[in-house]
């Protein structure tokens, strides 16, 4: 669905800026960890995603708070399978192959969301914008292209249930809109994936420090960016866009370890991430440039029209 105004498409820009740079904190946060194995990763977050959303839940409609989960129908139903399946697969690609591979895999979310924004919501995807998913292929490409070699095809495979789940999900709240809530949804998701990754989390071997990481994976990486995605990106932005935006994770994820633990992701990287964020930039001013100038055309013939008709 297309912004009602230009306002409303740089608030959609901005908050879909701030997703972006919060979920590129993941990286970052499990090189502190100690925990090594992914599942048991994903069953610590996941399970503190469910105590926040559900928080949240309780805190905001009370006793209503299970009605509400009941009222998404199928609608949180896919989308919490959606969102299980990429808080899975995530971390659990991180534990078979490279943060390089699994990232890169990532990268082709913009296409898959473009593809279905188009096939089931009939949004036009408009040239600069593929031209922006090509030129962001390319620096993504610059950043990694040492490490393809490095990771698994397991790996790789099981990381691309993530930008798939991602269209599938977008889709799926695009297609709500107006009709159901689905933040809750993020807690259908969250208790879906620690029931999956339970029997392989054990024994467990989180101490108290990691366990205030992973909290804090669940409150600012997780169920922060996710619910700002649904409630406020999602009805502001394109599916293509939404995808393209998400590429900041890809970017800043590497960013973040360089100066937290002088890991220095090389001139290639640099260069890489710097095309990314050109593209992402160009497509969204162009984007905003043209709704301005069709306002502003819209403003003069409104303002010529009273003149005209006398």
């Amino acid at each position: 669905m297309t912004p009602t105004s230009p306002s409303q498409h740089r608030f959609g820009i901005a908050v879909m800026v701030l997703c972006g740079v919060l979920w590129s904190t993941a990286g970052v946060a499990m090189r502190a960890a100690s925990v090594t194995n992914g599942w048991e990763a994903t069953f610590w977050r996941s399970l503190f995603l469910c105590g926040v959303v559900g928080a949240y839940l309780l805190a905001r409609h009370r006793g209503q708070a299970p009605a509400r989960l009941r009222s998404m129908g199928w609608h949180g139903a896919v989308s919490g399978v959606c969102w299980a399946t990429m808080f899975t697969a995530f971390m659990l690609a991180l534990s078979l192959t490279t943060v390089a591979n699994t990232l890169v895999t990532m990268a082709t979310m913009p296409f898959f969301a473009a593809l279905a924004g188009r096939l089931f919501l009939g949004e036009r995807i408009p040239p600069r914008t593929w031209a922006a998913m090509a030129a962001a292929a390319v620096g993504v490409a610059a950043m990694f292209h040492e490490a393809f070699a490095s990771g698994t095809i397991a790996g790789s495979v099981v990381a691309l249930a993530v930008p798939l789940a991602a269209a599938a999900n977008t889709v799926t709240v695009k297609r709500a809109r107006g009709q159901v809530d689905l933040v809750p949804a993020l807690l259908v998701g969250g208790a879906i994936s620690v029931a999956l990754a339970a029997p392989f989390a054990l024994p467990l071997s989180a101490d108290a420090r990691d366990l205030a990481i992973f909290a804090a994976l669940a409150l600012f990486q997780l169920a922060l960016p996710c619910a700002l995605l649904v409630a406020v990106a999602m009805p502001r932005l394109s599916a293509a866009e939404i995808g393209l935006l998400s590429l900041l994770e890809v970017v800043l994820g590497p960013l973040w370890v360089w100066l937290a633990w002088r890991e220095h992701p090389g001139s290639a990287a640099l260069a890489g991430g710097a095309v990314v964020i050109a593209a992402l930039a160009a497509n969204e001013a162009i984007a905003l440039w043209r709704e301005r100038r069709a306002a502003h055309a819209l403003s003069r013939a409104s303002s010529r029209s009273p003149s005209q008709s006398r």
